[in-house]
């Protein structure tokens, strides 16, 4: 009986050994060493928004500064601009070949005025000046008609366009507080004059629809919207995307003598089929590319098959206006270089390019 009992606690006594034996590899392996702890120490982990790759593909560069065609450049801003601005622009347009530049920020009455005659008036060919419509009087009864008069005054002295700006449809209100919409009937007036007078409008509605969604896990934009919260459009402030849609296309739709450029491709650069139907459906509509290069970037095949399909909806525009940043338009547009990294650092997901 006692060698028995000897026997089981030997036993157990080889199955506790053998068990340390097995496992202190293990455990010893878990402890980092002196070299081990230096090196983790010095290395920091960068977290998502400092994560910032630099990839090893390599593939044939075509780095083009200039493009191949004089081209026009519909979506820019320049507020107030002085002599000296507008030479130093001349002269950065010509070494991209940068034909004429469209300055949507123009304004309205004295300030229209003064804009037109800085930039037409030293450059008559080079410039054009759309102006802007004042809400101001917005709640004062007859606002549609005196728009219409007040553009009319601006054609008269040099506008060629009419530029609408965000706030229209998305934030913009009544003394009362409730929102004005983008085809109230209250603007009227204004877009019958644009017809009348046969002026473009471009026209900003909406944002990226990731803005209106949840600002979570799933969001693409993720990034974007945590340095810049400000971009962010919660339902609790602003009416959701689809309604500025349907909005803005019933404006189209009730003006169809009147040529509306949907700024940013029209907010469906993420969605071309969508943008077709709207082009097939709506003949006065056309779009720009503002700002929105690494939409197309992402989806090369069908980018490349939607902008021959409709090259005559789609309008070169570049938004902020930076003459060394053309490049990327020239590049994406002109060659069939496979990568390449855009010229900010826009959300990871839509950091390359290829058209």
């Amino acid at each position: 009986m006692k060698s028995w009992r000897a026997i089981s606690v030997s036993a157990a006594t080889l199955a506790c050994i053998a068990s340390v034996a097995l496992l202190w590899p293990r455990a010893a392996s878990t402890q980092p060493s002196a070299a081990q702890s230096q090196q983790s120490s010095s290395t920091q982990v960068p977290n998502i928004e400092e994560y910032n790759p630099k990839s090893t593909l390599v593939v044939p560069e075509h780095k083009i500064q200039r493009a191949k065609f004089p081209f026009i450049d519909i979506h820019s801003h320049h507020w107030n601009p002085t002599a000296e601005h507008v030479d130093q622009l001349v002269k950065e347009m010509d070494t991209i070949n940068l034909q004429v530049l469209v300055n949507l920020s123009g304004g309205t009455g004295e300030e229209l005025k003064k804009t037109v005659a800085t930039m037409k008036g030293r450059y008559p060919t080079r410039f054009v000046v759309f102006a802007n419509p004042s809400y101001n009087d917005i709640d004062s009864p007859g606002y549609g008609q005196r728009a219409a008069d007040r553009l009319a005054a601006d054609v008269r002295n040099g506008a060629q366009g009419l530029k609408i700006f965000k706030n229209f449809g998305m934030d913009l209100k009544f003394a009362n507080g409730e929102r004005v919409h983008a085809d109230d009937p209250i603007f009227d007036p204004l877009f019958e004059k644009c017809a009348e007078l046969k002026l473009p409008v471009l026209i900003h509605i909406a944002e990226p629809s990731a803005f209106f969604d949840p600002w979570d896990k799933d969001n693409e934009r993720w990034e974007e919207l945590k340095e810049f919260p400000q971009r962010a459009r919660p339902p609790s402030k602003y009416p959701p995307f689809e309604t500025l849609m349907t909005e803005r296309n019933h404006l189209f739709a009730k003006h169809p003598k009147v040529n509306f450029i949907a700024a940013h491709l029209a907010f469906h650069g993420n969605d071309l089929q969508r943008l077709g139907k709207l082009f097939d459906a709506l003949p006065n509509m056309y779009v720009d590319i503002a700002a929105v290069l690494a939409e197309l970037g992402r989806q090369p095949y069908s980018a490349h098959d939607f902008l021959v399909k409709y090259q005559d909806r789609v309008l070169m525009g570049k938004d902020i206006y930076e003459v060394n940043e053309y490049k990327w338009y020239f590049r994406a547009l002109e060659t069939r270089d496979e990568y390449f990294e855009y010229y900010r650092r826009p959300p990871r997901v839509l950091a390359h390019l290829r058209i």
